[in-house]
């Protein structure tokens, strides 16, 4: 019997697991023991967490804050009617998961629960008052430049742009750092090109442009804190300080005296990325946006839109014959249409494009999917299409591999996407390594049942005595056949 490896690595076809935008709290939970212990000396965090707790850990929180010896578990589950058991097991799950609180022995040896001593300390610090100062409210003599809120809208959006743009490989890219194009790379947002090493975007990154910019800048800062390390910066540090401009005030100027250097570095990635304004890098105060204050907003709830009105809209009408009309401006957008459509003409508020089968083809061979090809098209809608259509009765159900959907674009339109990206995904490829020339069939049926019962038979043909598996399953079927081979 002889082997051979068929390896067909970096080939696989199948869809990646849909990107996640990890709110504080999932976040956190995927920190270390020791993370949360240094952050929790920090009053701003301490108070972000328990607005992020479920309502009955926070009712938890507020009655053992001020109790300085454990208090039974027992006495704990009392406060809470049966009816609210599986309310209760979250709440205490959650404060388990974040280390708010912890188990402590009582005298006698019953189980109690005691809130951490950092935590407990520095929530009262932010709900009462005391403690040391904020570093950035120094008080300072008015600006003769004030910025208002209009311009700080403008200029964050603006920075932030320039990140996006550079995803979709706008020729609009000045402004991003190597530092920012490290943490796109860093996050799976962007990949290098096998041929020319030029950075593109992946499935993960698509999937980024359709979240909200709240969501868009929480999940950049999530990467960019999980390589704070390499910058000399204490990721504890950076986030306490995020959550301090979250609850600062929009159009209001902070001092940066008392800041550490290690935090006017930040800050000046932070002015980078939009999160502040600051006029000079020398000036002694600077601004929080609007993108800085809807950190603590991730949810959506009370999130403030940066985009204008008119952006917010539905801009885009797709007709039955793959025409897609864009009524635009924004040079973002005509970008990100770009990159699954074959644009054909622009005019000062209107981009046309046509869906053709090279254009979704290029974007599917980039790693976008047909779903958020069509999710993007029916998310961006615009709103005058979206009532023709319903009037048209085009709210029908299309079936595509055995899947009913319903869109608010043409049900042709969505079909034929689907069936393009169906082209591509005849095959599926995967590592493996062959076995053949068995001496008899015997041999062959033995080390084949033995690789099917193990799981890790990918295909197998008797009449040849050839088989194949996979390659994490080869080394267990390899020592079976010597051990098979010594007693045989």
């Amino acid at each position: 019997m002889s082997e051979s490896s068929k390896s067909k690595s970096s080939l696989n076809l199948n869809p990646s697991p849909t990107l996640q935008c990890k709110d504080l709290h999932e976040y956190l939970k995927s920190r270390s023991a020791q993370f949360l212990e240094t952050l929790y000396n920090y009053p701003t965090i301490c108070l972000a967490v328990y607005r992020e707790l479920p309502e009955l850990a926070r009712h938890f929180v507020i009655r053992l804050l001020f109790v300085e010896q454990p208090v039974p578990q027992a006495v704990v589950t009392s406060w809470v009617s049966q009816t609210f058991a599986k309310e209760q097991a979250k709440a205490c799950e959650a404060l388990s998961e974040l280390s708010v609180w912890q188990e402590a022995p009582i005298p006698g040896g019953m189980p109690g629960w005691m809130l951490a001593q950092s935590f407990k300390k520095n929530l009262k610090v932010a709900l009462l008052g005391g403690g040391r100062a904020w570093s950035m409210s120094s008080s300072l003599e008015p600006d003769g430049k004030a910025r208002d809120v209009a311009f700080l809208d403008a200029y964050a959006l603006e920075r932030w742009e320039c990140v996006l743009h550079y995803m979709v490989g706008s020729a609009q890219t000045e402004g991003i750092s190597a530092d920012a194009v490290r943490i796109l790379l860093h996050a799976g947002l962007m990949t290098r090109d096998a041929e020319d090493g030029s950075a593109v975007i992946t499935r993960a990154g698509f999937q980024f442009l359709l979240l909200s910019t709240a969501k868009q800048v929480w999940l950049f800062l999530q990467h960019y804190l999980h390589t704070a390390e390499k910058r000399s910066l204490s990721a504890a540090e950076c986030l306490a300080f995020l959550y301090q401009l979250s609850f600062s005030t929009l159009g209001k100027d902070y001092s940066t005296e008392g800041m550490s250097n290690n935090m006017l570095v930040f800050l000046q990635h932070l002015r980078e990325f939009g999160l502040v304004y600051q006029r000079k890098r020398k000036a002694g105060r600077f601004y929080p946006t609007r993108l800085a204050l809807n950190i603590a907003q991730v949810r959506g709830v009370g999130a403030t839109p940066l985009a204008a009105p008119a952006q917010a809209r539905g801009y885009i009408v797709v007709e039955t014959n793959y025409r897609v009309y864009a009524y635009t401006q924004t040079n973002l957008q005509v970008a990100l249409l770009g990159l699954f459509t074959e644009l054909m003409y622009r005019f000062p508020n209107l981009v046309v494009g046509v869906l053709t089968r090279e254009s979704v083809r290029q974007a599917l061979r980039g790693g976008i999917t047909a779903e958020q090809i069509i999710h993007y098209l029916e998310q961006h809608s615009h709103p005058q299409a979206s009532c023709l259509i319903i009037s048209q009765n085009y709210m029908l159900k299309s079936e595509t591999g055995g899947i009913r959907t319903t869109s608010m674009l043409p049900p042709t339109v969505v079909d034929q996407i689907k069936l393009w990206e169906t082209e591509r995904n005849r095959f599926t490829y995967t590592e493996g390594v062959v076995y053949n020339q068995f001496l008899s069939q015997a041999d062959f049926v033995v080390l084949r049942d033995y690789a099917k019962q193990q799981g890790v038979l990918t295909w197998q043909n008797e009449r040849s005595r050839t088989m194949v598996v996979t390659r994490h399953g080869h080394d267990d079927v390899k020592k079976f056949w010597k051990r098979y081979s010594k007693s045989s």
